[in-house]
């Protein structure tokens, strides 16, 4: 009662001093920091190992479990193309990715924008039936991908690349990729 009543007439109403605020701003600089490096370190080990071969990265969890191909099956193999600049290979083994790639980093850039300096970046609001239609999509993709006939099997991860491919691989093999 007595640390109340003294908080209570430090004479901040909020309890927050100057300390208090530098503290916090060192605070958000050393979540942003660490965000960022982790954020760096992530794309550096997708880029240098590839997550369909290397152990580094986990198996998809659903697959494990189910033996189905979730919506997100293939994302990692996705982006490791991507940053590959390979967009043909990302397409194919996770299309969803690859169309929700580009939404997914503006909103990240917006947050950070928010959170480092309180910028707001433009920002358009979805309506509550844009976003049920977005899950409805995002279900129907991981459905449509486990139909074992044609063409919803080229839906599976790397699935296109497997008949066309085989001379792509070869190439890439050539030149040490």
């Amino acid at each position: 009662m007595s640390v109340m009543v003294w908080w209570l007439s430090s004479g901040s109403s909020a309890g927050f001093t100057r300390d208090n605020c530098c503290m916090h701003d060192r605070h958000k600089t050393s979540v942003i920091a660490a965000i960022g490096i982790a954020l760096a370190a992530g794309v550096i080990l997708l880029r240098v190992f590839d997550p369909a071969t290397s152990t580094l990265f986990p198996p998809c969890p659903f697959r494990y479990v189910t033996g189905l191909y979730c919506p997100g099956c293939g994302s990692l193999r996705a982006v490791h193309q991507l940053l590959h600049g390979d967009f043909h290979a990302a397409w194919a083994m996770n299309p969803l990715t690859v169309l929700l790639f580009p939404f997914l980093a503006y909103a990240l850039a917006w947050e950070a924008a928010f959170y480092c300096r309180g910028l707001r970046l433009p920002q358009s609001t979805l309506p509550g039936t844009w976003i049920r239609a977005l899950c409805v999509a995002i279900v129907l993709f991981g459905t449509a991908r486990n139909i074992p006939a044609h063409p919803f099997n080229l839906l599976a991860p790397g699935a296109m690349l497997k008949g066309e491919n085989l001379n792509r691989a070869a190439l890439r093999i050539a030149s040490g990729y």
